[in-house]
């Protein structure tokens, strides 16, 4: 079977099941999320080992699929965006940014504590800290909108505390990475530049986002071009992605969803809706969620290995609802809305493995802490919709800001 033809059998497949678990898990009560998830365990190496059958030969094709991903939780997050108003996001600058400091600050010092209480040295051990003080809102995201939650308090504050928590990790991790370099200096010059490309990515896009997006939007929805709105909006969440990496020195996924939230400024928001969400829901978020647990791979782990990350998971759990959930009460939010933000910000995603993957091509982490933060990342994904359906079960989705 040729290349192609493994890919568009292994598409067929994971698609097909994504779809199936959803259901099932909507049947059962749950977020259709989850389901798609589990599944994506259940064809993993953990347990069936897809891409080992017999008739997949192609060494790229989990490279190619895992490529693809990427652009789901681009789409996603694009999504996340593009159902917020800029004046929601403004109005809960308080509660975000208390949120998302603080919840970067308590799981990255009991990180580090833990790390250093099972014998890893201080860079290892503070590295780990940085990976546990990591959050991707992506799956949150996507369960809130399931539950029309996203433009609520907690939903808008979730999301601008995202911001904040990948702005502070990613200049985190850059900081103990010049600082560790014997050049203290050139380290300090480092820290500089990064803060700078940080400021002028974010002042860069959002006068892009401000005065061009909208023009170009109308201007190309007024030409005799096929599907050419599809197309430019398409193209602006790949380029406001690669400029936030590029440029910005943050995740590519901010950049996708402050081009959402730049669109929804626009007249053609719903439009725009309507088109991106097919090709979202309909092909790429499937992939992203089943990718997840095609990464995954549960046979790695020793018992030593398991007690560890039985322990983080603990710590990554418990500092991100103490954490972000403090800060969202110190901003204003109820007791209970400060509780569901914090669960909201439980999922490590793919900007915990982005900063593992550093810690293991710097050498600061090892191959097993790798397997071991893997491990936290799958279990932080699966239980944050489970945790954030039964938190919002008596909400009315009325409740949305005004």
């Amino acid at each position: 079977m040729t290349s192609f033809l493994q890919l568009a059998i292994s598409l067929a497949l994971i698609i097909t099941i994504s779809k199936i678990g959803g259901y099932l898990s909507y049947r059962i009560g749950q977020p259709a999320v989850l389901g798609e998830l589990l599944v994506g365990i259940l064809i993993g190496p953990s347990v069936i080992d897809f891409f080992h059958f017999s008739f997949f030969t192609d060494q790229h094709l989990p490279e190619v699929i895992h490529e693809m991903a990427e652009i789901g939780v681009l789409l996603l997050m694009f999504m996340a965006g593009l159902d917020l108003h800029l004046s929601e996001l403004v109005r809960s600058t308080k509660v975000a940014a208390l949120a998302g400091t603080l919840g970067v600050i308590f799981p990255l010092f009991l990180g580090v504590i833990t790390g250093l209480l099972f014998s890893l040295n201080s860079q290892s051990a503070i590295f780990v800290g940085l990976i546990l003080a990591a959050t991707s809102v992506s799956i949150s995201a996507q369960t809130l909108m399931e539950l029309k939650m996203i433009r609520s308090r907690v939903g808008t504050s979730l999301l601008g505390a995202a911001v904040f928590d990948d702005i502070l990790v990613i200049l985190g991790m850059s900081i103990f990475i010049a600082l560790a370099n014997p050049d203290s200096s050139g380290g300090l010059r480092q820290i500089a530049l990064i803060i700078t490309r940080m400021v002028l990515f974010l002042g860069i896009s959002s006068a892009i986002g401000w005065w061009v997006l909208p023009r170009i939007s109308n201007r190309i929805q007024n030409q005799p071009i096929s599907q050419g709105l599809v197309a430019f909006v398409f193209v602006t969440i790949l380029l406001y992605s690669w400029f936030a990496e590029i440029a910005g020195h943050m995740s590519g996924i901010t950049g996708a969803f402050l081009a959402g939230l730049w669109f929804s400024r626009t007249t053609l928001k719903e439009r725009i809706r309507n088109n991106i969400s097919t090709i979202a829901y309909g092909v790429f978020v499937p992939i992203f969620f089943i990718n997840i647990g095609l990464s995954a791979n549960a046979r790695l782990l020793t018992l030593e290995s398991s007690f560890l990350l039985m322990i983080l998971a603990i710590v990554a759990i418990g500092g991100k609802i103490v954490g972000a959930g403090w800060g969202a009460k110190l901003g204003g939010l109820t007791r209970q809305e400060s509780i569901q933000l914090g669960v909201g910000m439980i999922s490590r995603g793919e900007v915990g493995l982005i900063v593992a993957t550093v810690g293991v091509t710097e050498g600061y982490i090892q191959s097993d802490i790798f397997s071991v933060i893997l491990g936290i990342v799958i279990l932080t994904t699966v239980i944050t919709p489970i945790f954030l359906r039964k938190l919002f079960s008596n909400v009315p989705s009325s409740k949305l800001m005004t």
